[in-house]
C-alpha cells in the first residue's frame, strides 16, 4: 500500500470543514488526517465521530508563535484551510510556517463560486491570501465548488420545502437563464479529497462540481418531481446594483458593521453567479480556472433531483438544509 498523505485540516467543525474531513476519511485515496480545531472548540460534538474514526486532533493559535506552528505541520503533506471568513487573514501565518515546514501543497479557504476580482469583496480577501501565499513560494491549490445545490430550493404553493428555502434567496436574479455549477454540502469533501490527490492540480485554481444548470432549470425540475408549479419570483439585475452600492457605502463607513456587511456579501453573490454569470464553468475557465469536471468525467455527487426528492418524501432522510 502507498504511504498516506497526510493531511491536516483547519477549522474542521464547520459545514465546510467537518464535509472534508468526511469526504477525505471515505475516499479510496489513503489519507493521515489531522484536524486542528482552536483549544475552545475541544468539545465541540462534530469532533467525537472523528476522533473515534482515528482523525489526530490538535490545537494551535495561528497568531502564536511560528516555531509552535512549523513543528506542527512538520511531516504535514497538504493543508486543507476551511477557516471562516472574518479570519482569512490568520492563514498567512500559517502559510509562513507552512512554508518553512516542508508542506508540498496549501490549499487556502475557499469552496464557494469563481469571480475575477472587483466583483465580490469575499473573492478579493481570499485573493489578497492567495498572493500572500505565493509570495513565500509555497505550493498550493485553490478549490472551488460553486453554488451548494442545498440552496437551490424554490416554495411551493403548499409549502412543502418552506423550511428548505433560503429567505434571501427566494427570488432569481435578472431572468433566472444564467446557468451555475452546483455541489451539495455533503459532497464538497468528496471533490476535495480528489482533486489534492490529483498533481495536475497544483498550483492552479480548480472548480469541481457535481451538476450545472440555470434556476429556471432548477425551478422546472421541481415542478416535475413535486407535481405542482414553484412559485417563481425574480430580482432585477438593476435592483441588485443599488443594493451593492447601498451596501458598499454603509461598509465604507464602517466594516465592522455586520448588516452592510452581509448585504454586501450576498448581493455580490447574487450579481456575480445570477447576473454576470461567473460561476458557469465555461465563464470560469476564462478567470484561469481547471475545470476538474473536464479531467474527470467521472465526478459524481447529490444531483439537484436527489435533494428535492429527499425533501418531498418524507420516508427518505432529507439532503437539504433547513434554515428556520
Amino acid at each position: 500500500m502507498a504511504s498516506p498523505i497526510k493531511v491536516l485540516v483547519v477549522s474542521p467543525t464547520g459545514k465546510t470543514g467537518s464535509s472534508v474531513v468526511e469526504g477525505l476519511l471515505n475516499s479510496s485515496t489513503n489519507f493521515e488526517v489531522t484536524a486542528l480545531t482552536r483549544e475552545s472548540s475541544l468539545e465541540n460534538p462534530t469532533l467525537k465521530p472523528f476522533k473515534e474514526r482515528g482523525v489526530k486532533i490538535v490545537t494551535a493559535d495561528l497568531n502564536g508563535p511560528k516555531d509552535v506552528l512549523v513543528k506542527l505541520l512538520t511531516g504535514i503533506d497538504v493543508v486543507v484551510s476551511c477557516i471562516f471568513w472574518r479570519n482569512l487573514k490568520d492563514q498567512i501565518p500559517l502559510a509562513e510556517a507552512a512554508k518553512e515546514a516542508g508542506v508540498k501543497r496549501f490549499v487556502p479557504s475557499s469552496f464557494q463560486t469563481p469571480a475575477p476580482r472587483g466583483v465580490m469583496q469575499l473573492v478579493d480577501w481570499k485573493d489578497d491570501v492567495l498572493a500572500a501565499i505565493q509570495r513565500v513560494h509555497l505550493p498550493w491549490t485553490v478549490i472551488d465548488v460553486g453554488w451548494w445545490s442545498n440552496q437551490v430550493i424554490p416554495p411551493l404553493p403548499s409549502g412543502r420545502t418552506d423550511k428548505f428555502v433560503v429567505p434571501f434567496f427566494k427570488s432569481k436574479p435578472a431572468d433566472g437563464n444564467v446557468r451555475m455549477a452546483l455541489t451539495a454540502l455533503q459532497d464538497v469533501g468528496n471533490h476535495v479529497a480528489r482533486v489534492i490527490a490529483d498533481p495536475r492540480t497544483l498550483n492552479r485554481k480548480v472548480l469541481v462540481y457535481t451538476e450545472a444548470m440555470t434556476l429556471n432549470e432548477a425551478a422546472d425540475l421541481l415542478d416535475e418531481v413535486s407535481g405542482e408549479k414553484s412559485i417563481r419570483s425574480y430580482l432585477p439585475a438593476e435592483e441588485i446594483t443599488e443594493a451593492i452600492i447601498s451596501a458598499a457605502e454603509a461598509f465604507g463607513k464602517d466594516p465592522n458593521d455586520m448588516n452592510a456587511t452581509l448585504a454586501l456579501f450576498l448581493n455580490q453573490y447574487q450579481n456575480s453567479w445570477g447576473v454576470r454569470g461567473d460561476n458557469d464553468p465555461k465563464n470560469a475557465v476564462t478567470l484561469g480556472y481547471l475545470d476538474f469536471n473536464e479531467l474527470c468525467p467521472d465526478i459524481t455527487g447529490i444531483k439537484l433531483r436527489d435533494i428535492y426528492e429527499s425533501i418531498l418524501d418524507d420516508t427518505k432522510e432529507s439532503l437539504g438544509i433547513s434554515w428556520e
